[in-house]
């Protein structure tokens, strides 16, 4: 499948506040990455409509990169501690994001080794590489919003030039969810299925063998809290099961989850 990294020159407000913010972070020499709806462009070839700019940064850099961008006029806020922050002005908003709000996908020094060269609304940017955009799409299954068409999408563009091993490392005792996508998209594209390194569909398949003649896990943990921050607050909250986005099962505390799981998200 051929990219066209097509953008549309149409200037608006929001697409020239995005420039200038980008310029500014390359001014001040934060590291960032161009995620999100701009970066499917590059990967998977598809032109998304999007409301927002999505950038991914090192929680350590978050900081310095927020520091940036009020300084030159923009408002700035740290939403929530644990994985987003958002800069914002009357033209539109820029979520800066450094983990995922499960807590799974934290960015570090792995996501800019393997990060690509390209260019956004004109702006020379590195672009978050496709493994990591799976691994964090993999996991939003939310009730109104689940992201399995572009984990789909994105197997299709690139699939023959993923580095699979690297992508089941990200993953990790999380391979269920990889799985589960790997077979949707021999569903969805039964065309496309060699796209798919046949090994990697086997190593998968192997490592559920072995399960399918063992007693159920002794912990009474429910992990759908990492697909979807709602669908299953009635297992986890007075219900039977330990919350699997909650330490020692994840990576969040009790107080990060609460606040997550309380907030708006209109």
């Amino acid at each position: 499948m051929a990219l066209a990294p097509t953008q549309s020159l149409v200037e608006t407000p929001s697409r020239l506040f995005y420039r200038d913010a980008m310029e500014v972070l390359g001014r001040a020499k934060v590291p960032f990455l161009v995620g999100g709806a701009f970066a499917f462009i590059h990967q998977a070839g598809i032109d998304k409509s999007t409301k927002d700019l999505d950038i991914f940064a090192r929680p350590g850099d978050v900081q310095r990169l927020l520091e940036a961008c009020a300084g030159a006029g923009y408002e700035t806020e740290l939403v929530f501690s644990h994985w987003l922050a958002k800069i914002r002005s009357p033209e539109g908003f820029i979520d800066v994001i450094f983990s995922s709000g499960n807590g799974i996908a934290a960015v570090d020094d792995g996501w800019f080794e393997h990060a690509t060269s390209g260019q956004v609304l004109t702006v020379p940017v590195q672009i978050a590489p496709p493994e990591e955009t799976i691994w964090s799409k993999a996991f939003v299954m939310e009730r109104e919003r689940y992201d399995g068409a572009d984990v789909s999408h994105l197997f299709l563009a690139m699939g023959e030039r993923l580095d699979w091993k690297r992508l089941l490392a990200r993953f990790g005792v999380h391979w269920r969810v990889l799985l589960a996508h790997l077979i949707l998209f021999g569903f969805i594209f039964p065309t496309a299925r060699t796209r798919v390194p046949e090994w990697v569909v086997r190593e998968l398949m192997q490592r559920l063998d072995p399960e399918l003649a063992t007693v159920d896990a002794g912990e009474p943990v429910c992990y759908g809290t990492l697909l979807s921050w709602s669908q299953y607050l009635g297992d986890v909250l007075g219900g039977a099961f330990r919350d699997g986005r909650i330490r020692p099962y994840g990576n969040l505390s009790a107080e990060e989850v609460a606040r997550w799981t309380s907030a708006d998200k209109g």
